[in-house]
């Protein structure tokens, strides 16, 4: 059917980019809800090429889920729009089911057209539980009422940016048909910094960044990395929760930008043997009143007192939130000490096996690394994770932060047996969650050997909490 009859919205990249970083400025500037809401309400209404607006929202684990809303249901209906909670991993039982999805209409995006269709834009959807609170199974409106009350209580703006790896791999659906092919196939063995203008692995950057910087994301810098096939695109730093919201979108514009070259865009932490796996480095620091609260000249490594608190903290309950930061039975082979891996529970200006790196910074730049973190954990678990416990968790009884005494996990059944027997991770999420989470975990460990040996085996990849298949699942 001709376009031109559709005549759907389809705007320029750089139209969108204005669009976007304008949005993104409201929520930086933390615009009144209700106004940001009448706004988006209008706009729909009078621009009659919007067709649908796909609401997007994260399960326990993660996975980003979407649904399309016809514009004009929408736009009557926003504020009853029902949805069958026990349809999702981790989320209500069968016999609660009702949920509600609220729109957070200030984490709106205008969308490319080639990528994501004509006529649609896209909006984070909030879950609502029967109260009118917000869910406690959705960590995305946990994470975004511990930074309100942060903001609240103490005028803190509570700030991340994530350095996310992945590898791109030959074929459409490469991770799915693993069991049956045992390998993964590299696009690209060019290594750290080094591919050719034009190669396949060096257009999937280039056309991943365009899509991201048609959506504000303001981009810094991107480069293949340091495995073959490896890549890394960065960004800039933003609020806790949009913080969150573009890591989900990072890894749905990568998915689908490989999908349309014919390649997959895989976020699994250690998909190779033998080369470097893939991590999601997790860069955070606190600012009040615009001043970046963890800058101090004259402190340690030139961050302040507040800042090593923060990292006391993270590494005396390393061990209990592990679970948390790496979520799958393939995150513990990243935790191999001879490719890196940041295992050593201690903190370290240099140190690349640390667990917490303190990087060169100045009063803007200044924060804190978390290094151990694997690029499929759930995102708002992850920051809700480390602010949490950087803020109020305990302080430890470590003689020098900076001196490995403790090990991270090596495998995912000493990072559950860690994580249900500590008290940290009940105040973390509550007991009805953390007893979810726990048995999703469970669940995942228990299809594959205990002992994973070197070679990445078909059950880790298959079952998968990003990569597997509803009806595959469905059998279990």
């Amino acid at each position: 059917m001709s376009m031109e009859l559709r005549n759907f919205l389809e705007l320029s990249y750089p139209e969108l980019e204005d669009l976007n970083l304008a949005a993104k400025e409201q929520r930086k500037h933390r615009v009144a809800p209700q106004t940001i809401q009448e706004e988006r309400l209008k706009y729909l209404t009078d621009e009659p090429r919007i067709k649908a607006v796909t609401v997007v929202f994260s399960d326990l684990e993660g996975r980003l889920h979407m649904l399309d809303y016809d514009k004009k249901f929408l736009v009557k209906s926003y504020d009853n729009l029902t949805f069958d909670g026990s349809s999702i991993r981790g989320f209500t039982a069968q016999r609660e089911s009702d949920l509600r999805l609220a729109l957070d209409w200030s984490a709106f995006y205008w969308v490319p057209a080639d990528v994501f269709g004509a006529g649609k834009v896209l909006v984070f959807g909030e879950v609502i539980d029967k109260n009118g609170s917000h869910y406690i199974g959705d960590l995305r409106g946990v994470l975004k009422d511990f930074a309100q009350q942060m903001f609240t209580e103490n005028g803190w703006t509570l700030n991340a940016a994530n350095e996310i790896e992945g590898f791109l791999f030959e074929g459409i659906d490469a991770e799915r048909s693993f069991h049956e092919t045992g390998s993964f196939e590299y696009v690209n063995k060019g290594g750290y910094y080094h591919s050719l203008p034009g190669d396949p692995l060096r257009e999937f950057i280039d056309t991943t960044a365009e899509v991201q910087r048609a959506m504000g994301f303001e981009n810094e810098k991107d480069h293949p990395e340091v495995a073959p096939s490896q890549f890394e695109i960065n960004y800039s730093y933003g609020d806790v929760v949009a913080a969150a919201d573009q890591i989900q979108l990072y890894k749905l514009i990568c998915r689908q930008v490989a999908t349309q070259m014919g390649m997959t865009a895989s976020f699994l932490p250690k998909p190779v043997t033998g080369v470097n796996g893939s991590g999601m480095h997790t860069n955070v620091s606190i600012t009040k009143n615009g001043k970046n609260l963890f800058w101090d000249p004259r402190g340690d490594e030139k961050v302040s007192k507040m800042a090593w608190t923060f990292v006391d903290k993270i590494l005396t309950h390393g061990n209990d939130i592990c679970l948390l930061l790496n979520a799958s039975v393939n995150a513990y082979r990243r935790l191999d000490p001879h490719f890196e891996a940041p295992n050593q529970i201690k903190a370290s200006a240099t140190d690349r096996g640390s667990m917490i790196r303190i990087p060169i910074g100045n009063e803007k730049s200044a924060r804190v690394e978390v290094r151990s973190v694997g690029p499929d954990a759930n995102p708002y678990m992850v920051l809700y994770s480390v602010f949490k416990t950087g803020i109020n968790g305990n302080l430890s009884k470590m003689k020098n932060l900076r001196q490995a005494e403790r090990y991270l996990p090596d495998n995912i059944y000493s990072a559950l047996a860690d994580f249900k027997t500590a008290e940290w991770t009940t105040t973390l999420l509550g007991p009805d969650v953390k007893e979810r989470y726990a048995d999703l975990k469970q669940a995942s460990a228990d299809r594959c050997p205990r002992l994973l040996g070197t070679i990445v085996k078909p059950c880790e990849v298959q079952f998968h909490h990003d990569v597997y298949n509803q009806l595959l699942w469905g059998q279990f």
